[in-house]
Order: C-alpha cells, then sequence, then structure tokens
C-alpha cells in the first residue's frame, strides 16, 4: 500500500486530494492519512495542505526500498532490495542474504557502515548520510577464472554512471573509481566457489556523494559527487543511474567475455600507459601496458620483461609518496 502511495505522489502531479488518492487505493480518506503517517515515520517529507491535498516535498535525500521500487528500471539488480539504517558492513549482510537464497540482482543498501572494509582489510569510513554503501549479489554461470573481471565491470558502469551525470571519471585497475586523480568510489568483490563453479559473488561499491569536507589524512586524494558538480544530488538517483550502467554492462559480460568491455574500459583507464608502482612485499616500478584475458594488468618493468599482475595493488608514479595508495580505502 505504501508503495502505490508513493507512486501516485512521485506521479508529477502538484498535489493531490486524500478524496484522490483514497479513490485510487480503494481505501477511505482516514486510511490515506494512516498511510502518509506511515511514510513520515520512514523519514519521507509529505506537505498537506488543507484543501489541496498531500504532495512529496522536493529536493528530499532519503534511501527508501519503497521509492527504488516506485522508479526502478533495471530487469535483475535491484530486484530484491534491502536499505537499512546501519550495518556493520553491506558485503557481510548481503552474504548473509546469499547464503539464505537471495537471488541473483539482490542488493543491500546501508545509510551507515560501522565495519566497512576496503582492500586488504583496510578500514572503510562510512560517513552517514553522505555517501552511497551498497552490494549487489550475481550468481554468474561462467568459471571463478572469469570473477575477477567484475571488478572491472563495477568500476566501469561507475564511471559510466558518473559521466552520464557530467562528471569525467576514469577507472584505475582495478577498483578505484577517480575524478582529476581524486577517488570517488572504491570496489570490494568477494567470491564463493566451489571446485569450478561459483556460488555467489558480491561487490560492495562505496561512492562519495554529498561530502564537503574530508579527513586531512585523504583531503588531497578523495572528492565527491558533490565537490565535482557544486550542487547537492539525490543518492537515490545516483543509485539508480549506477545500477542501471551496471546491469548494461554486466549483461555485456556476460555474453561476450571481457572482449565485449575490453575498448571501452581501456578508453577509460586512468592506469594504462601509465608509469606505475606495483606494490607488495617487494614493490617495483613498471609500466602498464594492457589487459590480459581475465581483467589481469599487463606491465613492462624496467629491465624490459613483462608479467601479468592479478592481485598486488598498483599506485601511479606520479604519487610517489605513497598517499594515493594510504588514503585509498578510506572515504
Amino acid at each position: 500500500m505504501k508503495q502505490t502511495l508513493l507512486g501516485l505522489l512521485l506521479s508529477g502531479q502538484d498535489y493531490l486530494s486524500g478524496e484522490e488518492l483514497g479513490a485510487r487505493l480503494g481505501i477511505s480518506r482516514a486510511a490515506v492519512w494512516k498511510q502518509i503517517q506511515a511514510l513520515k515515520e520512514r523519514g519521507i517529507q509529505v506537505e498537506a495542505v488543507q484543501n489541496r491535498g498531500y504532495r512529496l516535498l522536493p529536493g528530499q535525500d532519503i534511501l527508501v526500498e519503497e521509492i527504488w521500487f516506485c522508479r526502478r528500471k533495471t530487469n535483475v539488480l535491484g530486484s530484491q532490495m534491502r536499505i537499512l539504517p546501519q550495518v556493520d558492513s553491506t558485503n557481510h549482510v548481503l552474504r548473509l542474504w546469499a547464503e539464505e537464497g537471495a537471488a541473483e540482482g539482490a542488493v543491500v543498501v546501508a545509510e551507515q557502515q560501522t565495519a566497512g572494509r576496503g582492500r586488504r582489510g583496510r578500514t572503510w569510513v562510512s560517513e552517514a548520510g553522505k555517501g552511497l554503501y551498497f552490494s549487489v549479489l550475481f550468481r554468474p554461470d561462467f568459471p571463478p577464472t572469469q570473477a575477477a573481471a567484475l571488478t572491472l565491470c563495477c568500476g566501469l558502469a561507475v564511471a559510466k554512471a558518473l559521466r552520464r551525470m557530467g562528471i569525467d571519471a576514469l577507472v584505475k585497475w582495478p577498483n578505484d573509481v577517480l575524478v582529476k586523480e581524486k577517488k570517488i568510489c572504491g570496489i570490494l568483490t568477494e567470491m564463493r566457489a566451489e571446485m569450478e563453479a561459483i556460488q555467489y559473488v558480491i561487490a560492495g561499491i562505496g561512492m562519495n556523494v554529498g561530502q564537503e569536507t574530508f579527513p586531512e589524512a585523504v583531503v588531497d586524494t578523495a572528492t565527491s559527487i558533490f565537490l565535482e558538480k557544486g550542487v547537492s544530488v539525490c543518492r537515490m538517483d545516483v543509485l539508480e543511474q549506477v545500477l542501471e550502467m551496471l546491469e548494461s554492462v554486466y549483461t555485456q559480460y556476460q555474453k561476450g567475455g571481457l572482449a565485449a568491455i575490453r575498448e571501452e574500459y581501456l578508453s577509460l583507464s586512468a592506469t594504462i600507459g601509465q608509469d606505475i608502482w606495483v606494490l607488495g612485499k617487494e614493490p617495483f616500478a613498471a609500466r602498464a601496458l594492457d589487459l590480459g584475458p581475465e581483467g589481469e594488468l599487463v606491465v613492462e618493468k624496467e629491465d624490459g620483461s613483462c608479467m601479468m599482475v592479478v592481485s598486488q595493488e598498483v599506485s601511479i608514479r606520479r604519487r610517489p609518496s605513497g598517499k594515493e595508495s594510504a588514503g585509498s580505502s578510506q572515504f
């Protein structure tokens, strides 16, 4: 009932009377009022004006499942959606849901994470009400060797969605999205597989949306949609754009493998063609040349030999101090 009511309020009309809403919903005006109160309890601001009716107040930045299902344009991603006020991490919540049988495309969104994680166990700061923190469940039918490229799919989808918003985003191999060399999004993928079959892959995506400032440790290496556009944006709008684009990219990858997205990924890469540091126990300098067949990074070392980088992190050598690496997991 609340979802149908929201759909009517989101239809673009100015005010809708209680009588009209009741007629469309098949309930009394008193019951309409009760449903409006239930929406308000979810944090949705509904204005009531005597002799005019009800309307949603414009410019609201709220994340609720009812609005998502009213606006959803995807076929698979977001077909199941849970939006929660606070979790330890969206990846953890979605993993439990996946073990219970959640279908491919299930999404968990949180206003805040208390134990968000980046790569290699780093802390991921998730400021309440400012960022977009969500995880997406995939149950692909390709072999585990192809799963790593799902991180590239997510990065490409986020970059394309941001570019649709007028932000010149690029993907940094393997799991970041940058704007003007500053991080705006990070991705953490986790897989459960048995033998040659994938049970599921979970992609956790954290995006800086409304942040106006950052902690001193990352102020030089992080940015947000607000800082890039100079105006506030609705996080539900961002979620809608990203999931639409991710469904498109994922579908291409399912049908044609890495070859289907390769050229577009390379065209938006902040890494390919750059001098880099390959980080790890024994860091070394190299030049990023290309993508390997499963999404690996092909690099040329200083001695002229080439190798595939599979799981190591890289930083672009214009930041030899390591600031980029240190700040890459904190938002």
